[in-house]
């Protein structure tokens, strides 16, 4: 009887190997299928929130010119090699413009607030200010005036006076004051960036500005307050409006439209009061402060060279995705420093560059007497050379 079981259990012992076998297949189908299955759901959610997830920007088709490059009245040079970079003391960061008070003094900003004489040969703090500054201007009456990002028009006269001149306008919050110029009789002209975007609650002026330029919205304005306490919009329609500066006979005021790299001019007296036209289209860069100089021309600083980005203008939805794939992919500003000096007709007088980029973002210049200073954003200080080198 052993011997007649013996088949059996042979039989019986191939089968269990071959169920086992089996099963055992089974179950490395399942170990390779399971994976697979979580690989294609997480393939779907990224697919998902790339086409889907809500984000803050909503751009608008636009298509942009051909940039000039750095050609002709633009040509590469490296003028600003010659300028020495002057650091603010304790760590400060981003003097984005100065102003020149009728004593001679200069004045610059940080971007913790405060505020700085750089007229001499150290950076001397000379009061706290808070907010986050940006245009300067001398006024008429003697006092510092600033277009702070946070707060609006500010009036300053000595270390802790310093009042709130304009914050709203229509009963609408001034959100993002950029820069400012005032006229002789006291009538001020400012600008503010966008209406879309706040600066203090998204991170800084910085961030705010690539969302504005990114998305295309055209909230930007510029406005003016008379002597009389009076506050109107008198220009609107513009992509990240920037710096802007009066004629020298106050007949019309220069708009820096940062997000479509050109500049326009508003007439404010005469046959054309109220008319705006393209003054200067097409710049190889992003416009930034504009600073007259007194004698009818003008200093212009590039925040940026454009960015190759501008490709993906046309198409809101690709820019969608792109914002969503987070700000290692957005497009930022590149660092290579450029200003311009135009006069009235807009003829290029000059062209002065830094095409390493050693100083980062510059944002404003201005001759000041025997030297010329340029202005930065994020940089740890600002530059300055003798006007006699802006060859």
């Amino acid at each position: 009887m052993v011997r007649s079981c013996a088949p059996h259990k042979r039989k019986a012992g191939r089968r269990a190997r071959l169920a086992f076998g089996a099963l055992a297949s089974h179950g490395a189908r399942e170990n390779t299928e399971v994976p697979m299955r979580y690989v294609l759901i997480l393939l779907l959610a990224l697919f998902g929130y790339l086409l889907f997830w809500p984000i803050p920007v909503a751009p608008v088709a636009y298509h942009p010119p051909e940039t000039p490059g750095f050609t002709g009245d633009f040509a590469e040079n490296r003028v600003l090699d010659r300028a020495e970079f002057v650091t603010l003391p304790d760590g400060e960061i981003g003097p984005e413009d100065l102003a020149v008070m009728p004593d001679g003094t200069v004045y610059t900003t940080s971007l913790a607030g405060n505020l700085y004489r750089i007229d001499g040969a150290v950076p001397q703090l000379v009061d706290r200010l808070g907010g986050r500054p940006l245009g300067l201007k001398a006024g008429p009456d003697g006092a510092l005036y600033i277009a702070d990002s946070f707060r609006g028009i500010l009036r300053w006269t000595a270390p802790g006076e310093v009042e709130t001149v304009v914050d709203q306008i229509d009963g609408a919050p001034v959100i993002y004051a950029n820069q400012l110029d005032l006229g002789r009789d006291g009538t001020i002209y400012f600008s503010n960036s966008t209406d879309r975007f706040d600066p203090r609650t998204l991170g800084g002026t910085k961030p705010t500005s690539v969302m504005t330029v990114w998305e295309q919205s055209d909230t930007g304005y510029v406005a003016r307050r008379t002597p009389d306490g009076r506050v109107e919009k008198i220009a609107t329609g513009f992509v990240y409006t920037n710096g802007v500066a009066l004629s020298p006979d106050e007949d019309f005021l220069l708009i820096n439209e940062t997000g479509r790299a050109r500049v326009h001019r508003l007439w404010l007296t005469g046959d054309k009061a109220g008319q705006s036209e393209v003054f200067l289209d097409n710049l190889p860069g992003y416009p930034d402060n504009i600073e007259a100089q007194g004698d009818g021309t003008y200093w212009l600083a590039f925040a940026s060279p454009r960015v190759p980005a501008e490709a993906l203008m046309p198409y809101p939805f690709l820019r969608k995705v792109v914002w969503r794939l987070g700000p290692k992919v957005r497009p930022a500003p590149i660092h290579r420093g450029m200003l311009i000096q135009f006069d009235g007709t807009g003829r290029i007088l000059r062209t002065v560059q830094d095409p390493d980029g050693r100083l980062g973002i510059t944002t404003g210049g201005k001759q000041v007497g025997a030297r010329f200073y340029v202005m930065t954003l994020d940089s740890p200080g600002f530059a300055r050379m003798d006007s006699a080198d802006l060859r």
